[in-house]
Formats: structure tokens, C-alpha cells, sequence
């Protein structure tokens, strides 16, 4: 296969001799005095969709632990700690769960933290997300006992409950106001009103150039030290301005001339350049790393066809993907066959689905019966970590004789798109690209990629009642080989059907200036606990 040279994905060079041409970052309006409290970061991508409810988009989710908070949250070793709960009460039988919110919690518009406000919120989530499904499944009635205290009452024990609940990857169950959370899943909200240390300025937001943050003095930290997602979320900054930077180069050189104090996710090109700087420290803050992955759509022709996705499927060399998205640092990323990540308790290597096999894959297209129907690739030109894992599949794909349609356009259209059921000629997808965190595809409670929920699932709609079983088999497990066992089956029947295709794991170096500290650990840009020097 032609390998995709990742460096031609960027607009423009980067390189030390491009520095001095670039232009200083537009500043706001903001006092001399307050540029100090000021922390100006990058974020990985521009951020379009501001409901992380609706959308799974990792910069979304990102935006929401800035704005909201949850009633339970994850610490460093996954286990769920109280946030905005103060504690919780369960049955001998295991069937309701009471839990009591912290005395002095308020939104943003200063109203109280309500019960119903907590029911109504992860109700909404519990409709969208695969692991809030299952609990909403045996859910007999969600009731406010008063305005600080709710029942969940199960029709039989479920005791991963305070998991769900604390879900700190993808598709959080963040609380907010009942009056927004009684909004329909499938739409998107735009007020930002939530309880978390910070607040939204909606006046300032502009898509594509900045999104501002100011400190929201009614916020209430809890007293333990903060530990990935869960603790004192402490805000240090007055204000955090995220400024929208696609080109490599220049958020490079605003990084090394102090114009930025925080850059989330430097590309690999650059990595040396900026470990050469002694005001810039580099850290790997996910060790769990990302998975990348290819999402065909199971709805519309011709991946409808499970014989045609696996034709896909063994098309794919993983090497290809991870040379052209992460670099030639084999440090840095490694091979995946399985749904399931490296280091987590499911993982097993199902090479023989993925030999990486073109002259196959050809013979199992033509089998497939293909038509020579387009198979359009929706794929962003402003993500460098999913871009050219859209380009190698491009490629791939027309080497075995597939009539592909690269449709490359900026990561916030991409993530419009593929919400469209509709065929490819009335503007749908075929395939997408993205990734996500390891620690979130650990299990099959908290993993999209192997659930089999159809329409009710995940961008790409796999569907299969068998996975759904194994499941149901995995959480009611009466221990942990039945759990295995159930997993090891679920994540062999997913690959087997094409429910997501693996292209890899990877850690990221982020980069900040030295005078910042209390970076905290974890699969997400915590803000709180962050400081100046």
C-alpha cells in the first residue's frame, strides 16, 4: 500500500525558519493587569457543537467539564467518588438507590441544584449514551424524594450504577438545569447553563476563533485533592480564553513566544522542536492512550452488506494508519486488533481478521457482489490526528477497486454529517474516522464500538442481537470469568461483523509553558487545579 505522508496533510510547513513570519495572536480586550489571569489554550479542534449530550465529539466533552459537573466522577484508579453527590443510600434487596446532592450547589443563572434537575439531566443522557441505556432499561421510576435528595428505583440490582453515573469519557452524565435537560436528546442545546467551576460567555463565543470562560465564584469544591475527574475542581484563572488554531506552525510559534500558555495537542512533526525549548514542558497526561478508528455506516448500501465491510476490514494495515497520523516514533503508538484496548482486562489479538491482505480484499469484494456503488468518506482537514486516517482508507479502498468519494472538509462539518441516516446521495456518509479513549473502550458498559443497538446506537448503527445478549451476559455475570468469557466472545462477534474497525493506539504529548502547574492526570484537559507559577 502507499503510505501517506502525514506531512502533507498540514497547509503549510512546520519549521523553525517559518517562526519569525508569524503573525501575533489577535488579544482581547482585557486589561494588562488581568492578562495574568488569564490561561490561553489550544484545544485539539474548533468546537461547533456545544451540547457534549448529543454529541460523543471529545472537544465537545471537553468544553462540558468547564461548564457542568456530575453527580459522581472517576479517581485515577476508576472507582466512582461523590462530586456533586454528598453520599447515597441502597436497599438490602439492591434495587433503589438514594442519592443526597452537597448543601449549596447552584447553576450559573444562580438557581439551586434541584433534584429534579439531577433526574432530568441524566434521564436525557441515560436515552443517548450505550452504558446509560442499560441503566435506563431497569429503571422502574426516577422520584425527588425533596429539592436535595432522589430515588432510583431498579427493577433488579445493577451494581455498576455509580460507574454509569460517574462516567468520565464520552458522553458524561453531566447535570443541568431541568428546564434544558427536558430538551430531546436527538436536538441539540445551545444555552450553556451548568454548576462547574467555570462559565461560558456566550457574548464572546465565535466558532472558529474563540470560545472564553470566566471563573464562576458560586462554585463549591469539594475538600479532597482533585484526582483525575473527581475532587476539588479548584479554578486558579479568572478567565480561560481556548483560541482556535489549525495551523500547526503558528500555534507552534505562539506556544514558544508566550502568545499561549497551553497547547493540547502539538503534532508529532513538532514534538522535537518544542522539547528543544526550555520554557515548554511536554507530558503524556492520558497513559491509557487513544484508540483510532473507522466507522462504516451498517444502514445504507454498500456496508449494509457484512460481507462488504469485511472486505474493509482486510484491506487494513494498522502500521499505514499510525505512521501517516502519529509519526515514525514507534514509542508512541502500536497495533490493536481488537475491540477491546491493549492494557485493559479484555484485550486479545485477532490478527487472523485483519491480515492487512489487498489482492484478498479485492476477491472478497468481487465476491460481495459489488456494484461499484460510491462509498463517501467524510474527513477533516483541520484534525491532524484523524485527517489522514481518512486519506489511507481512501487509498486502500481504491487500490481494491472501491468507487471512493474523499469528501474533505473542517472537523465540525464532518461531525454534522454524521448524524444523516439518509443515503450518500442525499447527504450521507459511508465511512468516518476518529478516536477515542482507551480507558472508555475498556468495557463493554462503557464502549459504542461493540454495542449492537442499531438505530439506537452509535454514528454507523450496527446492529446485532447476539452482542446486545452478550451484553447483558457481561453485566449480570456472576463473576469475573463469566465476565470475561462474555467479553471475550462480544469483542470476537464485533470484529467478526465489522462493528468498528481498529486502526491503532496512541499516546499524546501535550505542551505547556513551564510556569504553569497542577496539571492533573487523565483523558481530558482538566482546567481546575491549574496555575501560574
Amino acid at each position: 500500500m502507499t503510505r501517506i505522508d502525514r506531512r502533507s496533510f498540514f497547509k503549510a510547513a512546520a519549521g523553525a525558519s517559518l517562526l519569525p513570519a508569524l503573525s501575533p495572536l489577535a488579544r482581547p480586550a482585557i486589561a494588562q493587569g488581568a492578562a495574568a489571569n488569564t490561561l490561553r489554550f489550544v484545544p485539539q479542534a474548533n468546537l461547533t457543537a456545544l451540547d457534549p449530550i448529543w454529541t460523543t465529539a471529545t472537544v465537545t466533552g471537553n468544553h462540558g467539564y468547564y461548564v457542568f459537573d456530575t453527580l459522581y466522577s472517576l479517581d485515577a484508579r476508576g472507582r466512582p467518588q461523590p462530586q456533586m453527590a454528598e453520599g447515597h443510600e441502597v436497599s438490602d434487596d439492591g434495587k433503589t438507590w438514594r442519592i443526597r446532592l452537597r448543601d449549596g450547589l447552584r447553576f450559573h443563572d444562580n438557581e439551586p441544584v434541584r433534584a429534579a434537575d439531577c433526574i432530568a439531566s441524566v434521564r436525557r443522557w441515560a436515552s443517548r449514551d450505550p452504558f446509560g441505556q442499560l441503566v435506563a432499561a431497569i429503571v422502574d421510576e426516577w422520584r425527588a424524594v425533596d429539592d436535595r435528595t432522589f430515588e432510583i428505583r431498579l427493577s433488579r440490582p445493577f451494581p455498576l450504577l455509580l460507574m454509569a453515573l460517574g462516567k468520565s469519557d464520552s458522553s458524561i452524565p453531566f447535570i443541568m438545569p431541568e428546564r434544558l435537560a427536558q430538551t430531546d436528546s436527538t436536538k441539540a442545546i445551545t444555552e450553556m447553563v451548568g454548576s462547574g467551576p467555570y462559565r461560558f460567555l456566550a457574548s464572546e463565543f465565535n466558532s472558529g476563533s474563540r470560545v472564553a470562560y470566566e471563573k464562576f465564584d458560586g462554585y463549591v469544591p469539594r475538600q479532597e485533592p482533585p484526582d483525575h475527574a473527581t475532587g476539588a475542581k479548584v479554578a486558579h484563572f479568572r478567565r480561560i480564553e481556548w483560541n482556535i488554531i489549525t495551523d500547526a506552525a503558528t500555534a507552534a510559534g505562539a506556544l514558544m513566544n508566550g502568545e499561549i500558555d497551553w497547547w493540547e495537542r502539538p503534532q508529532v512533526d513538532l514534538q522535537a522542536m518544542l522539547a528543544r525549548n526550555k520554557n515548554i514542558r511536554r507530558e503524556v497526561m492520558d497513559k491509557a492512550g487513544r484508540m483510532a478508528l473507522a466507522r462504516l455506516n451498517c444502514l445504507q448500501p454498500p456496508f449494509n452488506d457484512v460481507k462488504m465491510r469485511r472486505a474493509v476490514l482486510t484491506s487494513v494495515v494498522q502500521e499505514n494508519y499510525m505512521r501517516a497520523a502519529q509519526g515514525d516514533d514507534t514509542s508512541s503508538w502500536t497495533d490493536t486488533h481488537s475491540i477491546w484496548p491493549k492494557h485493559t482486562p479484555y484485550y486479545a489479538d485477532n490478527k487472523d481478521l485483519m491480515p492487512g491482505d489487498l489482492d484478498r480484499a479485492r476477491a472478497m469484494l468481487k465476491e460481495a457482489g459489488y456494484a461499484g456503488q460510491k462509498v463517501a468518506i467524510i474527513n477533516p482537514t483541520d484534525f491532524p490526528d484523524i485527517g489522514p486516517l481518512g486519506q489511507v482508507t481512501a487509498d486502500a479502498l481504491m487500490q481494491i477497486g472501491v468507487n471512493v468519494d474523499l469528501m474533505e472538509s473542517d472537523w465540525g462539518t464532518v461531525i454534522q454529517r454524521r448524524n444523516s441516516r439518509e443515503p450518500v446521495e442525499r447527504g450521507g456518509w459511508s465511512i468516518f474516522h476518529t478516536t477515542g479513549s482507551a480507558t472508555n473502550y475498556g468495557s463493554p458498559a462503557t464502549s459504542p464500538l461493540c454495542r449492537g443497538l442499531g438505530e439506537k446506537g452509535w454514528f454507523g448503527w450496527y446492529g446485532s442481537e447476539r452482542a446486545e445478549a452478550l451484553t447483558q451476559e457481561w453485566l449480570f455475570a456472576p463473576d469475573e470469568a463469566g465476565q470475561k468469557k462474555a467479553a471475550a466472545e462480544l469483542g470476537r462477534l464485533a470484529l467478526e461483523e465489522v462493528a468498528t474497525i481498529p486502526l491503532g493506539q496512541f499516546t499524546i504529548r501535550t505542551a505547556y509553558r513551564t510556569n504553569l502547574t497542577g496539571m492533573i492526570e487523565g483523558s481530558a484537559p482538566y482546567p481546575w487545579g491549574v496555575r501560574r507559577a
